[in-house]
This record gives C-alpha cells, structure tokens and sequence, in this order.
C-alpha cells in the first residue's frame, strides 16, 4: 500500500499504478471486476494447480482494490477499523441495521 500512495504523490511515467490512478475509478473499477470474476473462476478449478491459479487471480485483485483505495486516499487502517468495528456483529444484523435504499 505504501508503494501504491508514494505512486499518487510520485507518479513515474512508466507505471501501470499511474496508467489506472489516470483512469479513475471507472478505469480502477474496471480492473476490480475483471479481476473478481477471474477469482470466482479460479476458485472453481481443482487441485494444485488450481489453488495457485487463485492465490494469482487473488492478488490480482487485492493489487486493484489497494490501488482503488490510494486513488480515493483511503488508508488501509480506515479498512482495518471497519472490519474492528464489525467484530462479534452477526453479518445478518449488521445488514439489516443498514438504512434502506
């Protein structure tokens, strides 16, 4: 994550991390979905090979989602206190405490 926030404040020419913070969040949001759906699929294939086919996929899209947070200058301890914040909440509660839409 450090290397992604000094990319936004540094940015060289020749970085991919550049090329997605240039697109926004519809070029970073992109990238998200492509990468979450080559997750599910890797998730579905079996054995070895399988298994180190999703921890690739799985860093794919953590790298995306990291660079989605530093383009939106949101810190990984500001991720860390929500999940703290949920903690010993049932995940049915907690959705249905949520305002309606």
């Amino acid at each position: 994550m450090a290397v992604i926030e000094d990319r936004r404040a540094n940015p060289p020419e020749k970085s991919y991390t550049t090329k997605l913070f240039n697109g926004g969040v519809p070029k970073i949001g992109e990238k998200i979905m492509e990468e979450a759906a080559e997750v599910v699929e890797a998730a579905g294939e079996e054995g070895e090979e399988g298994r180190q086919h999703l921890i690739y996929e799985a860093g794919d899209l953590i790298y995306h989602l990291f660079v989605m947070l530093g383009h939106r200058e949101i810190p990984l301890s500001e991720v860390e206190a929500e999940l703290g914040r949920r903690f010993g909440v049932s995940g049915i509660d907690e959705k249905a405490s949520r305002p309606q839409k």
